[in-house]
């Protein structure tokens, strides 16, 4: 077995001579947990060498920004039970908005079946999703497209949203920390996040336990409180508790396997 410090510096040579590492081959090469080598690719990014990425981590340098595509397949049962705990709090007749992303993709694809529901993204995918349900009506933000995100930005679709207001909102996050909220690649993407949240009476960002404490961008959207992240329970318990002192509610979803966690309902407004 390495040491921990000889460890991360075995880490950052395969991050730079292959480009990526991803947490699950790290995992087994290493013969460590996952979170283990969660924790230590959050010190290399705090330190500057490696930048963050969904599922792993690459060299600085190297674009850190993965397209919704690759993103899709990535912490794939985490992301579905975060979206089947988001869905378990809608109900029937109320107006939401889906923001773009993979999990909030998959919390699209939960919605499907759904009566008597309206819904407004900026998301191709979620449009995607929802385009043959006959019970959810289905309002497209316009603007300009992002095509890694497969998502739309920018003036048009902030002006659409000053004469909208929603139930509840789901955001998605690159990363999201307890400090400074969301996290993204692209300063459109989180003037856009600030105005979603600004017009939903109920706020959760969903983001799966990778995504926690970490900052693979510059680019910020703080939200103001009360609003709830959710997650899943591969967790750092310390990462939680910077968030529940920051006054942030706080809701972990159960991945099969893991501890049974009942979906309970947080209201903000």
């Amino acid at each position: 077995m390495l040491s921990a410090n000889a460890r991360r510096e075995e880490i950052y040579h395969l991050a730079v001579t292959t480009g990526l590492a991803s947490v699950e081959e790290l995992s087994a090469r290493f013969e460590v947990t996952a979170s283990t080598i969660r924790r230590d690719l959050a010190l290399l990014n705090g330190q500057g060498r490696l930048a963050r990425t969904y599922g792993g981590a690459m060299a600085l340098g190297a674009h850190p920004e993965a397209s919704l595509r690759q993103r899709t397949g990535e912490a794939f049962e985490q992301k579905h039970a975060i979206a089947r705990w988001a869905a378990a709090v809608i109900r029937t007749g109320e107006n939401i908005l889906l923001d773009a992303g993979s999990t909030v993709g998959a919390l699209a694809h939960e919605l499907r079946n759904f009566d008597r529901l309206s819904v407004t993204t900026p998301g191709i995918n979620t449009m995607q999703e929802l385009a043959d349900s006959e019970g959810i009506e289905v309002d497209c933000l316009g603007g300009r497209l992002r095509n890694l995100s497969q998502s739309f930005v920018g003036p048009l679709a902030e002006a659409a949203l000053e004469r909208m207001s929603f139930d509840r909102v789901f955001l998605s996050a690159d990363a999201v920390t307890a400090e400074d909220g969301i996290c993204e690649a692209d300063h459109a993407q989180t003037r856009l996040k600030e105005l979603m949240a600004r017009r939903g009476n109920n706020v959760y960002v969903l983001a799966d336990s990778s995504k926690l404490g970490v900052r693979p961008f510059h680019a910020w959207a703080r939200l103001a409180l009360p609003w709830t992240l959710v997650t899943d329970d591969g967790a750092d318990a310390g990462e939680l508790a910077k968030f529940r002192e920051a006054g942030v509610a706080v809701e972990v979803a159960a991945v099969p396997g893991g501890p049974m966690v009942e979906p309970v309902e947080t209201s903000s407004g």
